[in-house]
């Protein structure tokens, strides 16, 4: 079964105040905008890595803030998106000490914690994801275009991704490897808080993939997996 982005935070089954990093490959972005616009309370969308600069949402930006500016931007905003500093086209993060403080300010802060470079797949170097510690949930992001094609073809960082999956580049990245990327403590699991709940995140599903999101969501075991419809983007939150 899929659901659409509007259902993600309580599919996802988040508390009253929820801190969640999202990783991995495609759909980071549109998670954290998700959030934004269908949680309720007060939240704040930011990144500990690099967004573009035009991903707003349409919310208040608010440029190396502290903390008594933050609380008052939300007493006039349900959400906004606050980052350090503006580098080029580029949205330049703030520490995931700061996110994990922000958490006390906010209902939510939805932080893109990874960079993909717009690929649907990765694993990580060494220095990523960048992960707050006081992270409530991890959320691991996969795009349906990553399965079925050569690891080489379908993922960032297609020799990690190759070498946690036991395989080659060349090979195809099928239900089984993607499993065991996702749950390797060197791949999709890297960095992740023993406190935070870990789930996986599948999107842009289309009808004709239930019967390998079924067969991942096995694989997976006691890992909960979101599968979210392939919708238009016009139907999308804000940006993908």
């Amino acid at each position: 079964m899929t659901i659409g982005w509007e259902a993600l935070g309580e599919t996802l089954e988040l508390g009253p105040q929820a801190l969640v990093s999202f990783v991995g490959g495609g759909g980071k972005t549109t998670a954290v905008f998700a959030l934004g616009r269908h949680r309720a309370g007060r939240t704040v969308i930011t990144t500990t890595t690099k967004m573009g600069v035009e991903r707003t949402g349409g919310h208040p930006v608010l440029i190396d803030v502290d903390d008594v500016e933050l609380g008052r931007a939300l007493d006039d905003h349900r959400c906004v998106v606050a980052w350090h500093r503006l580098d080029d086209r580029r949205a330049v993060g703030v520490s995931p000490e700061t996110c994990d403080r922000w958490l006390g300010l906010a209902d939510t802060v939805a932080v893109e914690a990874d960079g993909s470079r717009r690929m649907p797949f990765k694993a990580p170097l060494e220095y990523e994801p960048v992960i707050p510690s006081a992270s409530t949930h991890v959320v691991a992001c996969v795009g349906m275009g990553a399965v079925g094609v050569s690891i080489a073809e379908g993922c960032q960082r297609p020799r990690q991704v190759a070498a946690v999956a036991a395989c080659r580049e060349s090979d195809e990245l099928t239900p089984e490897r993607l499993a065991r990327v996702l749950l390797s403590p060197a791949g999709s699991r890297k960095g992740v808080p023993t406190s935070a709940r870990f789930s996986v995140l599948v999107n842009r599903v289309t009808d004709t993939d239930g019967e390998v999101v079924d067969q991942l969501r096995q694989l997976l075991g006691d890992v909960p997996l979101v599968a979210i419809a392939d919708l238009p983007d016009d139907r999308l939150p804000d940006v993908v």
